[in-house]
């Protein structure tokens, strides 16, 4: 697995910078790939063969939005598990695989990190750069409030105060309910 990301990813960038061969090379080798994927987790009901074209259609239309600095299969994976899931909702059916051997099937290691690493960016993107590099400190990395204040050159209650209106802003936006303060 470890040889498949880097030329996957080769085979996008290529596509991306309009060269019709290595993007079609691409496509063909993903669709070996979600053949696999699909065919070990789609129930009775579900046409697997069907999902790989919904996959391949909706890599092919969002090509644009994929970041170069993430691993390619995490992105195609993530667009493969959300045709899988809108599958099984359409079809009111569940999966026959346990959803941790999910990764193992088609991610690569360390691409669970990635895609939350990404989600996390998307989610923190709004705020203010100070405000995220405290919440990323102190919730994410581990630093107490003083280590992070002193980092910053701030006090320790500027530092609480800013971690919880970022929480704040972030429970607003994506409907939390309430965010504790550690």
């Amino acid at each position: 697995m470890d040889e498949i990301e880097p030329r996957l990813k080769g085979l996008m960038l290529a596509g991306l910078a309009g060269e019709a061969g290595p993007y079609r090379r691409l496509l063909d080798e993903l669709s070996g790939l979600l053949r696999a994927y699909y065919g070990r987790r789609c129930p009775p009901g579900v046409d697997a063969e069907d999902l790989v074209q919904e996959t391949l259609i909706a890599v092919h239309t969002r090509r644009a939005t994929y970041d170069a600095g993430q691993p390619f299969t995490a992105w195609a994976y993530a667009i493969a598990r959300y045709k899988l899931i809108d599958a099984l909702r359409r079809g009111r059916a569940h999966l026959r695989a346990p959803a941790e051997e999910a990764e193992a099937l088609f991610v690569p290691a360390g691409a669970d990190a990635a895609m939350a690493a990404r989600d996390l960016d998307r989610v923190m993107a709004d705020l203010p750069p100070r405000t995220r590099s405290l919440i990323r400190e102190t919730k994410i990395e581990g630093l107490s409030t003083r280590e992070a204040a002193e980092r910053h050159g701030m006090t320790e209650s500027a530092v609480k105060v800013a971690i919880h209106r970022g929480l704040k802003a972030l429970g607003g936006k994506y409907g939390g309910d309430s965010l504790d303060e550690d």
